[in-house]
């Protein structure tokens, strides 16, 4: 496989029953990595994912912990068959946990047990039913922000003096995902408002917003108390579980451009709790770059359908392919040449 290539990481929305099901049939590597991080959550992974139920897996502390295993596994498994390398990872929100063990920085048992905590604290950071989130299509970046502008304020000024409200009402951009994609996240009457700004036509004609069925606003301030935790549990870091040097470059969603100091992963796994992800300009950068060929490590095939709407917008290529599967492990191996 030319070391050309990046190695792309699944957030959650990505996971679904059964998932990593060929790979831990085929490939001791892979069950191995599953017993690695179910015991540092104390969980059978393995079964979670293979037989949910779906409402536990659906869960916000269960599915991290489990998206990561099933990615990082994936990646072993393409490692160890074909002596792929990146030359670049990175992942999606919870995915850039995944890219980080991928690339050596973290090891996979410690993040398994962050994730899962982030997963804890991101669903109760926010009162059930006090927020939510939206995708918002067919509009710029520019004009997204000045929506949440305009939303945040018009559900401050709804808002009945002395009103009870648990949480600041505000709605912020959550994930830069592609050109015209862009997901909003806040409090549940910011969030609404901005859906019907943009039904309103005006401004934000042409846009079209979708509620998503989500357990918390993610990716904005109101995860303030969830950033709050996990920079506690990074201060709390045993020396063994300190980040390393990536053996790679990787690219932090905060950033959205390539690093492999060691010194800033704490604190930009930190920030992007409560930032939005800059997936889009991340790819951008890549392409920018010259890299064109990726590969997705775990369930679905998210991120190849926002790589091929980033790179059309970027007048680039970008052909990112999927390995979940011991089908996908023979094609890959057979493009590069490499015997599974």
């Amino acid at each position: 496989m030319q070391n050309k290539t990046i190695a792309l990481f699944p957030g959650q929305g990505s996971q679904f029953v059964g998932m990593g099901k060929d790979l831990l049939d085929n490939f001791k590597i892979a069950g191995e990595a599953f017993e690695e991080a179910s015991e540092a959550v104390k969980k059978d992974l393995k079964k979670l994912c293979l037989e949910g139920p779906e409402s536990e897996l659906v869960l916000t502390e269960n599915t991290q912990p489990c998206l990561l295993v099933t990615s990082v596994a994936a990646f072993r498994v393409m490692v160890k068959e074909t002596g792929f390398q990146p030359a670049v990872v990175a992942g999606h929100s919870l995915g850039e946990y995944s890219a980080l063990v991928a690339a050596g920085a973290l090891p996979l048992s410690t993040a398994a047990y962050w994730v899962r905590e982030r997963g804890r604290a991101m669903q109760i950071a926010v009162p059930a039913g006090q927020g939510t989130m939206a995708a918002v299509m067919g509009l710029e970046d520019a004009q997204v922000s000045s929506l949440c502008e305009k939303a945040t304020a018009a559900a401050k000024a709804k808002r009945a003096p002395g009103s009870e409200h648990s949480v600041e009402a505000v709605v912020e951009p959550a994930n830069y995902n592609a050109p015209g994609q862009i997901v909003i996240a806040g409090s549940t009457d910011a969030v609404a408002e901005a859906i019907a700004l943009i039904k309103a036509g005006g401004d934000f004609a042409g846009g079209k917003a979708i509620p998503l069925s989500v357990s918390a606003p993610f990716h904005c301030r109101l995860m303030r108390a969830a950033r709050d935790r996990m920079a506690g549990l990074f201060s709390g870091a045993a020396p063994a579980d300190q980040p390393k040097t990536p053996i790679c470059p990787y690219i932090p969603n905060r950033t959205g451009r390539m690093t492999r100091e060691p010194g800033v992963i704490f604190e930009l796994l930190v920030e992007q709790v409560d930032h939005p992800v800059l997936w889009k300009q991340s790819m951008t950068h890549l392409i920018e770059l010259g890299y064109t060929t990726g590969i997705e490590f775990g369930p679905g095939k998210v991120l190849a359908g926002l790589a091929k709407r980033i790179a059309q917008a970027a007048g680039g290529s970008l052909t990112v392919q999927s390995m979940g599967d011991s089908t996908q492990l023979k094609a890959l191996s057979a493009q590069s040449g490499a015997s599974s």
